[in-house]
């Protein structure tokens, strides 16, 4: 059986002034979304900068993550990288460090075709101690995996799942097909959390949660209790900080969002830049709705 199910939030990873991890804060944070309910806690996604950060303070993010949860929820890191071998080097780090799963994004900068996807997460998947889930999010990697190679490579026993952020529902519904009890399937964009679940996906890793996590588990909970109702005004709401997203540079709108609404959050590592005094007003005034 999988461990991936539910609403799993993307972590963003909380940093100092001084743009280090900021370990006070993302302790607070693991608390404040275990206490609302989610089912899981993904660390060292596109959204927790594991791009900005190096192996050390991957490790270090995942240890605090692993510390503070407590065995209370799952936790998922993201363990991706361009080679083969670094990818399998940081999951033998991960399984040290207690973590429970794994993600991996698909090589990046570099595109490579599927035959190359099937050999590299082949590899991954017979030297992995842990289980994990591909994870597809094209607009960022400049590459896909195809449905077919999904459906080939779900087949492994230690690839359980797939995070689809390519925002795709045609593709999403395709995907979902392949689900089995073994092979969860999980939108990574947030504008499809509802419609997701309606299609049959088992969940969502959600970066919106960690600024509004009410909103996004009134959509998982709202669905299950049979509440259309609630659970598309809960998703129609969700769209407002989606669409604000477009304000900055990747995460930095998540973050003061998540600031704005009491959470820890702290500065996007540079080059990324704040938002500006102009921004940050419409922002907080975008926010109402959550308040």
């Amino acid at each position: 059986m999988t461990p991936f199910k539910g609403i799993i939030p993307a972590l963003i990873t909380p940093l100092t002034d001084r743009q280090t991890v900021d370990e006070a804060g993302l302790r607070t944070l693991v608390d404040t979304l275990v206490e609302k309910g989610v089912h899981g806690l993904f660390a060292l996604g596109t959204n927790g900068e594991f791009f900005a950060l190096d192996d050390e303070e991957k490790i270090d993010v995942a240890r605090i993550v692993v510390d503070q949860a407590r065995g209370r929820v799952p936790v998922i890191a993201g363990t991706g990288a361009f080679t083969t071998q670094a990818v399998i080097d940081m999951n033998a780090r991960m399984a040290q460090v207690g973590v429970d799963a794994c993600s991996i994004i698909t090589p990046y900068f570099n595109a490579v075709s599927q035959r190359e996807l099937v050999t590299h997460y082949t590899a991954i998947a017979e030297q992995a101690t842990l289980p994990f889930m591909l994870y597809n999010i094209p607009a960022k990697t400049g590459g896909t995996i195809n449905v077919d190679t999904v459906a080939e490579l779900s087949h492994l026993p230690m690839i359980q799942g797939i995070k689809d952020s390519g925002g795709d529902f045609d593709r999403l519904t395709q995907l979902i097909g392949l689900k089995r009890d073994d092979f969860a399937v999980f939108t990574g964009t947030d504008s499809l959390i509802l419609w997701g679940l309606l299609a049959g996906a088992d969940g969502a890793v959600a970066a919106t949660t960690n600024a509004v996590p009410d909103t996004v588990m009134s959509i998982y909970n709202a669905f299950q209790a049979g509440d259309m109702e609630t659970a598309r005004e809960s998703q129609e709401k969700l769209r407002v900080l989606r669409t604000a997203f477009g304000m900055a540079t990747m995460p930095v709108v998540l973050k003061a969002a998540a600031e704005l609404m009491g959470m820890p959050a702290g500065p996007t590592r540079a080059p990324a830049l704040p938002l500006s005094e102009e921004q940050r007003f419409k922002l907080d005034e975008l926010m109402q709705v959550y308040r």
